[in-house]
C-alpha cells in the first residue's frame, strides 16, 4: 500500500528520522527527512508528496502552526506523531488540520496501519456516488473534488472529502458513528468519536450557509448524523392533471 509512495518526517529528532526513514524505506517508500516546520514548507513548494509524519514538539515553527500552514495549501494526509496524549492535544492537532494522531512511543506496526488508512480509499464502492449533487446552497462535483456552498468554492481536506462523500451516499439515512468511523479512517477506529466530532464540526464550517445552524449536517442524538438533502420531486404526468 505505501510501495512507491513519498513520504516527508519532520521531526527535530535524528534517531527518529534515522529509524523512520530506514523502516518506511524497507516498505518501497519513498521517504523525505527534515528537522523544522520551515524546511518542511520549503521542501513541499518543490516535491510531490502523499503523505506527512509530524512531530508537534520542534524548535522555530511549531508542530501546529507547520501543519496549518501545510493544510492551508495542500491536501495530503497529515498525521501528528507527539509525545503529548491529553484529549485535547489531539483535539488541537485535528482542528489544525491533522488527519490522524500517533502517540509516542508507538510500534511501527501501528503508524503502518495509520499511513495505510491515510492513503487508502474509503470503503465503500465508487459506482455508488453520483457525479455531482446540486441543492439550494451546496453543489459537488466528486469526479473534480469541487464543493461549492452559498454561491461559494470551498476547500476540502481529503478527510472532509471523503466524510462528506459517505455522508451523500447516505443522503437523508441516519448513519451511525461507529460506520462513519470504519468507513474513513478504518474499522481500528471505530471508538474514536472525537476525531468524528472534530471532522464533522470542520465540515459544518465549510458547508452550512451563513448565519443558519446545521442546515446539511443533521446530528441524530445517540446514533451519529445525517445529511439532510431535499429529495427530487417526480414531474407531474399532464394526462393524469
Amino acid at each position: 500500500m505505501i510501495h512507491n509512495r513519498s513520504i516527508l518526517i519532520v521531526d527535530d529528532e535524528p534517531q527518529i528520522r534515522r529509524v523512520l526513514k530506514t523502516s518506511l524505506a524497507s516498505q518501497g517508500a519513498k521517504v523525505l527527512a527534515v528537522e523544522t516546520g520551515e524546511l518542511a514548507l520549503e521542501l513541499l513548494r518543490h516535491e510531490t508528496v502523499d503523505v506527512v509524519l509530524l512531530d508537534l514538539n520542534m524548535p522555530g515553527m511549531g508542530g501546529l502552526e507547520t501543519c496549518r500552514a501545510i493544510r492551508a495549501a495542500w491536501n495530503m494526509p497529515i498525521i501528528v506523531l507527539s509525545v503529548r496524549d491529553s484529549g485535547s492535544d489531539k483535539v488541537d492537532a485535528l482542528d489544525a488540520g491533522a488527519d490522524d494522531y500517533v502517540t509516542k512511543p508507538f510500534s511501527f506496526e501501528e503508524l503502518m496501519a495509520r499511513i495505510r488508512a491515510a492513503v487508502r480509499r474509503t470503503g465503500f464502492a465508487s459506482d455508488t456516488t453520483p457525479k455531482t449533487i446540486s441543492v439550494p446552497g451546496l453543489e459537488i462535483d466528486f469526479e473534480s473534488r469541487r464543493v461549492v456552498a452559498s454561491g461559494k468554492a470551498v476547500r476540502l481536506t481529503p478527510t472532509e472529502f471523503d466524510l462528506l462523500r459517505f455522508l451523500v451516499v447516505n443522503a437523508n439515512k441516519p448513519v451511525p458513528h461507529r460506520k462513519l468511523l470504519q468507513a474513513i479512517w478504518g474499522p481500528e477506529y471505530a471508538d474514536e468519536i472525537e476525531y468524528l466530532r472534530v471532522f464533522i464540526n470542520q465540515l459544518r464550517k465549510k458547508i452550512e450557509p451563513p448565519g443558519e445552524k446545521f442546515v446539511f449536517v443533521v446530528t441524530e442524538p445517540r446514533i451519529g448524523y445525517r445529511l439532510e438533502l431535499p429529495v427530487p420531486v417526480p414531474a407531474t404526468d399532464p394526462a393524469t392533471d
